[in-house]
């Protein structure tokens, strides 16, 4: 544990981990300047990470990228993330950026934020998902459910734990996560329902989102922060 917690708590090390959270991967050049320091010194803490076994490498062609090693890499991370900022202080005004955080991001593969746990929510009100601690359970009722909306769990997500719950940091409250999560916020690029923004973990919720997700979950989020307008960049 004391390993684990010197390796990520480096200033510059916990930004290239957050960097990362929005489970892409990014060469080291990106990751240098996510953390606003010199290539080399990325270079440095990312071979620390690697063998710590918190970041993975691939290598595609003449470029060496990086990833975080597992889901549970991500739940980590937002499990400290929840710890730091409970019941202290802001040092510093909140703006358009960390609304759009709070209301919809990525954690890792699945949604998190106001969305997140709004999804998860329906969920359970429709008896579709039975949550339980950090497990979740999906009733024959939810597969017919998730079959209907297109999504398939068992697909390529298959090889993660099933149905698992992840504490939101901005939230507060249980999030969907595990290959039903993954699945779902796959689904829901895949629809345009939401697009990633630039140079942020948060996710702007399109037109067609906010009347998809009113008419099939009954989700009726607040406006989405006005500088995402601009800065919208979909990968799909």
């Amino acid at each position: 544990m004391a390993e684990i917690a010197a390796l990520v708590g480096d200033p510059a090390r916990a930004t290239i981990l957050m960097a990362l959270m929005d489970g892409r991967a990014l060469n080291a050049g990106e990751l240098a300047y996510a953390a606003r320091i010199a290539p080399q010194t990325a270079s440095a803490h990312l071979a620390k990470l690697v063998e710590g076994r918190l970041v993975l490498p691939a290598k595609q062609g003449r470029h060496r990228y990086f990833r975080l090693a597992s889901p549970k890499i991500a739940q980590m991370l937002e499990g400290i993330m929840s710890v730091a900022i409970d019941g202290r202080p802001r040092t510093r005004p909140t703006g358009p950026r960390d609304a759009a955080m709070r209301l919809a991001r990525t954690c890792y593969d699945h949604l998190a934020g106001q969305l997140g746990v709004a999804l998860a929510d329906s969920l359970a009100a429709n008896d579709y998902v039975a949550f339980d601690g950090d497990g979740g359970q999906v009733s024959a009722a939810g597969m017919r459910f998730f079959g209907e909306f297109g999504l398939d769990p068992a697909g390529p997500h298959a090889r993660r734990r099933f149905c698992r719950t992840c504490l939101d940091w901005s939230e507060r409250r249980w999030h969907l996560g595990g290959a039903v999560g993954a699945a779902l916020a796959s689904r829901c690029f895949a629809l345009d329902w939401i697009e990633r923004v630039r140079d942020s973990r948060a996710v702007a919720v399109t037109p067609r989102g906010r009347e998809g997700l009113l008419e099939v979950f009954a989700i009726e989020l607040p406006p989405s922060p006005g500088w995402q307008a601009n800065e919208i960049r979909s990968n799909f």
